[in-house]
């Protein structure tokens, strides 16, 4: 029973955030949608084709179910699972994201929490695993990339959350203060070096 109920609200948990993953693409250009926004060249259409890869090779071939469809080189010296290139559409990312969900989920619902899998990208602590550890992984991939969607998104236009219905009209002065009272109080803080300049 106990089994039965981690399963539902994990699995439940995976969904809502698949979703607000995709949702931070809503409304973008297409340049938006995948120009480097960070030193690093992170991007939000290629969040979704690395977290959709991820997803696919973990409930995928870990449980000898690999996917259906051929999958983009994975962590490879180019990075080729984190960004969309000039021939991949945003609908084809985005499509590909959706089956792995479907294959995702039967492995899911198939298999129980106990059900052994095999890591083989896995040296430490061991390669051998279960259905239940595998959906932990994968759900903490997918929040912590849903997580730098946000503020990827929130750098772009200022849109921030986890779904259109939790979206709250922006109050730029109301923003502009409260990042002003974080900017005065870090100013503060910081201890003034010898010679008069702020650490």
């Amino acid at each position: 029973m106990i089994d039965e109920f981690a399963k539902d609200n994990l699995h439940g948990r995976l969904r809502r955030d698949r979703e607000a993953l995709l949702w931070k693409l809503d409304g973008l250009s297409e340049y938006d949608a995948r120009r480097p926004l960070t030193a690093t060249g992170t991007n939000l259409l290629g969040l979704v084709k690395h977290v959709a890869t991820v997803e696919a090779r973990y409930f995928g071939e870990v449980f000898d179910r690999p996917s259906p469809e051929p999958l983009c080189r994975w962590q490879d010296s180019d990075g080729s699972d984190q960004w969309a290139t000039e021939d991949e559409t945003r609908d084809q990312i985005i499509g590909f994201y959706r089956r792995t969900w479907e294959h995702s989920d039967a492995t899911i619902n198939e298999l129980p929490l106990d059900a052994p899998g095999h890591v083989p990208w896995w040296s430490e602590p061991s390669p051998n695993t279960n259905l239940f550890a595998v959906m932990l992984h994968v759900l903490t991939e997918t929040i912590r990339h849903t997580g730098h969607a946000d503020i990827l998104r929130e750098g772009l236009d200022g849109r921030t959350g986890l779904r259109a219905e939790h979206e709250k009209q922006i109050d730029e002065d109301a923003r502009a203060a409260y990042r002003a009272k974080i900017e005065q109080a870090a100013r503060t803080a910081a201890p003034i070096k010898a010679g008069g300049g702020r650490a």
